[in-house]
């Protein structure tokens, strides 16, 4: 399955480097140089990395057939799409945002909160945008507010802690 793992940014330096808001938690295992990754939109890719190098905590990527700055100008707001197994094993907690959106979020009740629609990679913790009732709902994607995800069931509980909802 396809999966977003990083969105393209501004161009770096001179020699067709770019930096990258990474969206993956394993970003060794998606951008290395060889790696072909899909695009979207579809028309601007693939993109086949050539380099890769860390500049404080910003990733730069640089791409075969990309040489100066001019070249990666219109890479701007490209994401990047990586081929991902989401049934491979994984760690207990973790999951591939593909597997949340689509959930159905509940309270510890069992009464239905909303959909969730979205996890936005913000820096604090991940946050998880739940549709209901014609308006959205950020929960923070921790254990403290999210006890339980049932992925099999396609379902999320969140803790109604200190008026949450």
């Amino acid at each position: 399955m396809l999966l977003t793992v990083g969105r393209i940014g501004r161009a770096h330096g001179v020699r067709g480097e770019v930096t990258v808001e990474v969206r993956t938690d394993s970003p060794e295992n998606r951008f290395y140089p060889g790696a072909i990754l899909s695009t979207d939109p579809e028309a601007r890719g693939p993109l086949k990395v050539s380099s890769v190098r860390w500049n404080n905590a910003t990733l730069l990527l640089a791409f075969e057939g990309r040489i100066d700055r001019n070249q990666v100008e219109d890479l701007r707001d490209t994401v990047l799409l990586a081929e991902v197994d989401v049934n491979e094993e994984m760690e207990e907690d973790e999951f591939h945002i593909a597997q949340i959106v689509g959930c159905i979020a509940i309270d510890e009740d069992g009464s239905q909160i909303g959909e969730v629609i979205d996890v936005l990679p913000l820096p604090g913790a991940d946050t998880l945008v739940i549709a209901r009732a014609g308006s959205e709902i950020l929960i923070p994607f921790v254990k403290h507010h999210v006890p339980e995800i049932e992925v099999a069931k396609k379902q999320i509980t969140v803790a109604n802690l200190d008026g949450l909802l």
